[in-house]
């Protein structure tokens, strides 16, 4: 028995257009996805029932996140941004709107949520990353970070420190609680950069067909995966809920899966007609859901 996905379960189909990102809420009991149709998209990944359709943006879907909820989605937080500058709260009960950020001016790439689902982070091709309190009425964000010289395509948080991945070619993390930044050359454009679930190390995804994993501590190369075709747009990676495994799109509409401590390929899985842009990793099962510009979403075990 491997000890990664092999084997397609579910084809979600729903969404017309490339879909920009997937990924599962906490539990992994849900999905959400959103493309370029503006929709954001709410799934049973285990039937593939869309559970409920998100409509208020006015351009492309190109990032978004769900907070933890285990027995019913109205416990849950929605964020979602796009090509339109927003970045958009929703009840994700009933589909409302309950806030419209709009302090971004150029699109937002991508949004995460502290573990609480009290703060919303934001990053943006306007090269800032901006912070977001939830609860306040007041719709101007709490924090400005303005450190990065190109474009933010990718922001994960985890704990008090949040990851930016930007075009400059920089991995930048920010340590909320003492005030501190880090910063680590990479060289080729950042598309995706993401904590592993220790928080001990840092996945980062390049456009030179390369995915690195790093020390957080100290920004030393753990290891290189390559074989994938990472050279124009935007692809993710992200490793498997226990660390072993590090797992990348690629633009060839395959998927790419290797051992971390080796540095090997286990395997390649066809997935998709063309690139596929985004990956998550459930966060207890051997499982995953991956997107492409085929506008389909495929369920993995």
């Amino acid at each position: 028995m491997t000890t990664y996905p092999t084997h397609c379960d579910q084809t979600l189909n729903g969404h017309k257009g490339p879909v920009s990102q997937v990924c599962y809420n906490k539990s992994g009991q849900y999905c959400v996805s959103g493309g370029r149709d503006r929709t954001v998209r709410l799934w049973n990944p285990a039937t593939g029932m869309e559970l409920h359709s998100y409509n208020g943006h006015g351009r492309d879907v190109l990032g978004l996140m769900i907070t933890l909820f285990y027995r019913s989605p109205d416990n849950a937080k929605l964020a979602s941004c796009g090509v339109d500058r927003a970045v958009i709260l929703w009840d994700v009960g009933t589909g409302e709107i309950l806030r419209r950020y709009t302090a971004h001016w150029e699109r937002v790439n991508s949004v995460d949520f502290n573990e609480q689902g009290t703060v919303l982070v934001s990053g943006s091709f306007d090269a800032t990353i901006r912070i977001w309190d939830c609860r306040s009425s007041n719709f101007s964000p709490i924090q400005v970070l303005e450190d990065c010289k190109d474009t933010v395509m990718s922001i994960h948080v985890k704990d008090v420190e949040i990851i930016a991945g930007s075009t400059d070619g920089k991995v930048r993390t920010y340590d909320l609680r003492n005030g501190r930044l880090s910063e680590d050359y990479i060289g080729p454009a950042i598309t995706s950069a993401r904590f592993s679930n220790d928080g001990n190390c840092i996945l980062v995804s390049t456009l030179d067909d390369t995915v690195r994993l790093m020390d957080k501590s100290n920004g030393t190369l753990l290891n290189e995966f390559t074989g994938h075709i990472n050279k124009d747009f935007k692809v993710e990676s992200v490793m498997s809920n226990t660390d072993a495994y590090a797992i990348s799109g690629s633009e060839n509409g395959e998927i790419y899966i290797w051992d971390v401590l080796e540095g090997t390929k286990v395997t390649t899985l066809k997935s998709h007609d063309s690139i596929v842009s985004s990956v998550d990793y459930h966060p207890s099962d051997v499982a995953m859901v991956t997107a492409g510009d085929d506008g389909i979403i495929r369920v993995w075990s």
